[in-house]
């Protein structure tokens, strides 16, 4: 955007096709040249931003060489499976369920859970449900508090503010859940000389919404430098299906019905794209709020947030740390200009 230009929604519309072509050859270059693997694997949840990355797929490598894994689990919504399976046969993709309820009994997902929100709903138990939740942005202090949401067997709804031990037991135990599906996705790539694509979008990667090692882990990201809005504008360029595109994005994680908006980013996504790009392209409060129809105090409250989100995450993008540089390895891989090897074909399929 120059900087003589009138800020407005407008700024993040894109001409999908050129995005499309570039994204293409980009992902084949990435996935044939620099990894040196024969095809993608995405973990599809019914959601725009796993369908948009496996439909971007598809064009750039060919229905042949992109898998599908879908990874319901007790909690799951059942339209995650049902979407997931519809994008699979609109895309022409192989596709395999793996129900991960299993494992994540074994690893005690579920009582560890249970156990962190009995220490502030001593009575939860077997038949209730539950999520956490955030307070709107612009409502309370700065710092805002998680608070788990309950509800019994009966239906009543019980709200308790999370202790911190109370948060980072759940937060740890349901983590369980993304790192068991990035395990399999793994597994189907290893099995097909195929490299995993990660699912982020600008928002949820820039601000740390992902697990470390869990959704956060994949050998490359084909939508991790687009807006949400922009996501859904190649979703409808690369037809996927509108009951997908008109699902509102959800966290997926916890029994009770969650948005993305009051578990972590406590504004509408819409919004926050804009207050994001225009904190991003220096474009003042004032100017972004006009356009947004909120106060400039607010949009000031919102980038505050944006900073605070993205220094208290940093540590989910950092690499494992060395205590001293290893030569020999050093600078490999390190840039998407290094020279490309030449691609041999590898099928560890037959």
């Amino acid at each position: 955007m120059k900087a003589d230009a009138e800020f407005s929604r407008e700024v993040l519309i894109l001409h999908p096709d050129e995005v499309v072509r570039d994204l293409s050859q980009t992902i084949r270059n990435t996935v044939f040249r620099r990894l040196r693997r024969n095809g993608a694997v995405v973990g599809l949840s019914g959601g725009v931003d796993s369908s948009v990355t496996a439909a971007l797929c598809v064009t750039a490598l060919g229905k042949d060489r992109v898998f599908g894994v879908l990874m319901p689990e007790e909690d799951s919504s059942e339209d995650s499976l049902k979407l997931g399976r519809l994008l699979a046969k609109s895309l022409g993709i192989a596709a395999v369920v793996e129900d991960i309820a299993p494992a994540l009994r074994a690893l005690g997902c579920y009582d560890r859970r249970d156990e962190a929100i009995r220490r502030v709903i001593p009575e939860y138990g077997p038949g209730w449900k539950s999520k956490i939740v955030l307070p709107d942005l612009f409502e309370g202090a700065f710092y805002s508090l998680y608070s788990v949401v309950a509800q019994s067997p009966m239906g009543e709804l019980r709200k308790a503010r999370l202790t911190k031990d109370a948060y980072l037991g759940i937060v740890a135990a349901t983590n369980f859940k993304q790192r068991t599906r990035k395990m399999l996705e793994y597994y189907h790539a290893d099995r097909l000389w195929y490299a995993v694509a990660g699912t982020p979008n600008r928002l949820e990667y820039t601000q740390g919404f992902f697990v470390r090692n869990g959704d956060g882990a994949a050998d490359f990201k084909p939508i991790a430098h687009l807006y949400k809005t922009q996501v859904y504008q190649l979703g409808r360029y690369l037809d996927v299906p509108e009951e997908i595109l008109l699902r509102p994005p959800t966290t997926d994680t916890y029994s009770l019905e969650q948005s993305q908006e009051e578990f972590f980013f406590s504004v509408p996504l819409e919004t926050l794209d804009l207050c994001l790009y225009g904190k991003n392209h220096h474009i003042s409060a004032a100017e972004v709020a006009e356009t947004t129809k909120l106060t400039e105090q607010q949009v000031q409250r919102i980038y505050a947030n944006i900073d605070s989100k993205i220094v208290s995450t940093r540590y989910l993008h950092m690499p494992a740390q060395l205590m001293q540089p290893i030569e020999e390895i050093s600078g490999v891989g390190s840039s998407p200009g290094d020279t490309p090897v030449s691609f041999v074909e590898v099928d560890r399929r037959s």
